[in-house]
């Protein structure tokens, strides 16, 4: 391994969107060739940072839960169970293809380890009450009048949602502390992390899937990581957006991000997470948070891509 007690922490917030395009159908060749831009990008990073990937599972989460309800004997899983399989699941496929990106460029093999992760939970946090994350596909108004689940309009079609608690801490926190100390690519915090809750010293799971971008906020902060960065499905952070007004945004401080979190500016369900995540990140600590493509991580590291929030004025 090497020596890297002075390269900067990097942790890399990967979309559900990595994995599944829109208009695919999600095959498993379909996830593979999708993965392979991102990890190419990260790959050619590592010699620069440590790397902590984590990386969200909607789609993938939302399809397990289908294929559970439309099997009447096999026994039905609960939420937190589905996400501890999506992070086994998507783990698999990030390391893989990142080891094989990495094997490309040639050097020494480095270490890579995907962890189920632990995510703690207020047991009576009020969004038990009020579903909001969305999960599983796409659909049309009327497909979506004939499910008995809670549903919401996106600007792709309507969507299930679920409970989306706000993450405490992560369990594994010192564990992933450790493993990047040593220089090992950590894969965690798959789906935002199985949602617990704390019953004394141990640990109970809960229906429910945690925002991802808020749990990889969170544990940043934990892991003491210097720079975040979020990649999604849109080139970055802008107000107005799908309107005329549509005015993209290169930088902007956490009073300013605050501001338009507050006017409403940026949707619950898709762009206000993630602003949301990046000021808490810079407001905990960390020196800057990016939005950025998934074709433009290593730009957006570099400084030439995304929306870039810091802690000061901008």
């Amino acid at each position: 391994m090497t020596d890297s007690p002075n390269r900067p922490i990097l942790l890399v917030a990967l979309g559900g969107n990595a994995l599944i395009r829109p208009g695919e159908r999600g095959t498993c060749a379909e996830q593979f060739a999708n993965l392979r831009r991102p990890m190419g990008q990260i790959a050619r990073l590592t010699d620069r940072y440590r790397l902590i990937i984590t990386h969200g599972n909607g789609p993938q989460v939302g399809n397990l839960l289908m294929q559970q309800e439309s099997c009447a004997e096999v026994p039905a899983m609960p939420l937190e169970i589905l996400v501890a399989q999506t992070q086994g699941q998507i783990g698999y496929m990030i390391e893989s293809t990142l080891e094989s990106e990495l094997l490309a460029l040639g050097g020494e093999k480095r270490c890579l380890v995907s962890l189920i992760s632990y995510v703690q939970v207020a047991e009576d946090d009020p969004a038990f009450r009020a579903p909001t994350k969305p999960i599983g596909p796409y659909y049309a108004a009327a497909e979506a009048a004939r499910f008995a689940w809670p549903m919401v309009s996106t600007p792709r079609g309507f969507r299930r949602v679920v409970a989306s608690p706000e993450p405490l801490t992560v369990v594994e926190k010192d564990e992933i502390q450790r493993l990047v100390e040593m220089d090992f690519i950590v894969i965690c915090c798959g789906g935002g992390g199985i949602p617990v809750t704390r019953e004394g010293r141990a640990f109970h799971g809960v229906d429910a899937v945690i925002d991802k971008d808020l749990a990889s906020a969170c544990l940043g902060r934990e892991v003491g990581v210097d720079t975040l960065v979020i990649a999604t499905d849109v080139a970055g952070v802008a107000t107005g957006f799908g309107t005329a007004g549509e005015t993209f945004l290169r930088q902007m401080d956490a009073a300013r991000a605050e501001q338009l979190l507050a006017a409403g500016e940026f949707p619950p369900g898709s762009m206000g997470p993630k602003v949301e995540a990046a000021v808490r990140f810079v407001r905990g600590g960390g020196t800057r948070a990016v939005i950025c493509h998934l074709d433009e991580i290593g730009a957006a590291v570099a400084g030439t891509a995304g929306t870039e929030i810091t802690g000061g004025t901008t």
